[in-house]
């Protein structure tokens, strides 16, 4: 049997009278890769930050290679062997790859930062694992999936003994998952271990050796993965079982309410003569590889991009935003894909987060009611099903999936009637994306126009009526769900490549 690189003994952990972690016991071999996951707000953050010395356990023990460890922060983690890869990065995006590779421990020579070791090492290390990178490339002139490989690869250069990946695939492409996987498999025969968390559970099955479960705070199960079926896991995530991955799609959509023909648009990247028709209680897909331009196209139909040429048209209406108000005001809501950056207020509150797109609606005699404002929030807080003490916590902290419903909530106290979702269940567990599924259908049975953006093959195929495939920034077809398959879609997608 392989040694243990990392043990979790009695991990308990409470924030006031809320019990986060309970007990938690965790084993994770040499050169393996443990699977762990659990619906939002499982634990799954909180034993990690209590690893990596963020915040401090209550009781119990780590034990790295036998040897018990309490590190007081993170760069004491990976002083140690210890890396993690977050799903948020947090990079210096003005300054080269080789500086984010080596910040805080630049090589030296006569007191002077050794640009020309940098530069070599940096090439070593991206070499080694097979990596296409320039060492001097600014890092805000990436994608978010290249940013990412630099990230796993900032963690591989510390000779980590034990890898965190915290939704490493969120924004890669299925070439870029497969490179990852090939990465992890390599490192892995070198004795690097690997704890890998993802709400995908294909994933899980194909990379993973080990999968653990988390739920309210409890160790569920840690078993090998050839030993578990997707049901049993599914049932130890969530508690119960989920007969389908999709709730059925039984809207009924109507006439054609929206139209866009021949949009353009002004800057980089530019989308192309884009033309097609929604119906009212539609949901209607966009699929395409990443840098396909699918949020490009949504931030065009919200008044965030500057259209060239083409129009848009709602209920027989042309439309022309100049800005994401006006998007608004006529009817029009958006859900970003990086709901950190540009999704959310992450300083403030979830009533805050819950009111600010529709102030007006809570006045007074012109003041800010408090009352309507707190009212607003619970009534969204109640119909999300979002999981939180009051609605006076910090958004921040809530788990990626309750972040996610309130950005929804916020939306709909305006009652849109065209809704944009741009990767609306990116990060969000299996339970959690259920209940996002079924208040799409929902809105759809009420007449919403949805307009839903997915990296997520099964899921563009389980949700919708009709999918636009995008490719290279130009629409390369459009296809009947029901009668569509996977295979079509990727030929799709890859027509002006």
């Amino acid at each position: 049997m392989s040694e243990l690189v990392l043990q979790i003994k009695n991990l308990s952990k409470s924030f006031g009278k809320n019990k986060v972690l309970d007990g938690i016991n965790l084993e994770v071999p040499e050169g393996s890769v443990l699977g762990l996951m659990g619906e939002n707000g499982a634990g799954k953050s909180t034993m990690m930050k209590c690893l990596f010395g963020i915040y401090a356990k209550d009781e119990g023990q780590f034990l790295l290679c036998g040897k018990q460890v309490s590190f007081k922060n993170p760069k004491e983690a990976l002083e140690s062997g210890v890396a993690m890869v977050h799903q948020e990065l947090n990079q210096c995006l003005d300054r080269s790859v080789a500086d984010n590779l080596f910040l805080g421990r630049y090589p030296k020579k006569f007191g002077v930062i050794d640009e020309a070791k940098m530069l070599k090492d940096s090439i070593k290390l991206f070499d080694s694992l097979n990596m296409n990178v320039n060492p001097r490339t600014i890092m805000r002139t990436m994608s978010v999936s290249q940013r990412q490989m630099v990230e796993i690869a900032k963690a591989v250069s510390y000779d980590a003994k034990i890898i965190v990946l915290d939704e490493p695939t969120s924004s890669l492409t299925e070439n870029e998952v497969q490179k990852l996987f090939s990465i992890v498999r390599e490192l892995k025969k070198k004795g690097v271990s690997f704890v890998y968390i993802s709400h995908k559970m294909d994933e899980i099955f194909q990379v993973c050796d080990q999968i653990a479960v988390l739920r309210d705070g409890k160790m569920i199960m840690q078993k090998q993965s050839s030993e578990t079926e997707m049901g049993e896991l599914i049932t130890a995530m969530v508690g119960r079982s989920l007969d389908k991955r999709f709730p059925d799609v039984d809207n009924k959509p109507g006439d054609y309410c929206l139209e866009i023909n021949n949009l353009s648009t002004k800057y980089a990247p530019i989308l192309e003569n884009i033309s097609f028709k929604v119906r009212k209680g539609e949901i209607f897909g966009l699929y395409g590889l990443v840098g396909a331009g699918r949020s490009e196209l949504l931030e065009s139909l919200f008044g965030v991009r500057t259209i060239s040429t083409g129009t848009i048209s709602y209920a027989g209406k042309k439309l022309r935003f100049s800005n994401s108000r006006d998007a608004m005001e006529h009817g029009f809501a958006l859900v970003t894909e990086e709901r950190k950056l540009n999704g959310m207020f992450g300083k403030d509150t979830i009533k805050f987060n819950t009111v600010i797109t529709n102030l007006d609606s809570y006045k007074t005699a012109g003041i800010l009611s408090e009352r309507k404002m707190a009212e607003a929030a619970e009534r969204e807080i109640k119909q999300m099903h979002t999981k939180c003490v009051s609605s006076e916590e910090l958004i921040t902290s809530l788990s990626g999936g309750n972040q996610q419903k309130v950005i929804i909530g916020k939306w709909m106290e305006r009652s849109p009637e065209v809704f944009l979702l741009d990767e609306p269940t990116r990060g969000i567990d299996v339970g959690a994306k259920y209940e996002i599924y079924q208040l799409i259908i929902r809105m759809a049975k009420e007449g919403k126009t949805i307009i839903v953006v997915s990296s997520e093959m099964p899921e563009i195929l389980g949700i919708t009526n009709r999918i636009a495939v995008m490719s290279n920034h130009r629409l390369a077809g459009i296809v009947d769900t029901a009668t569509t398959d996977q295979e079509a879609l990727l030929k799709l997608s890859a027509k002006y490549l």
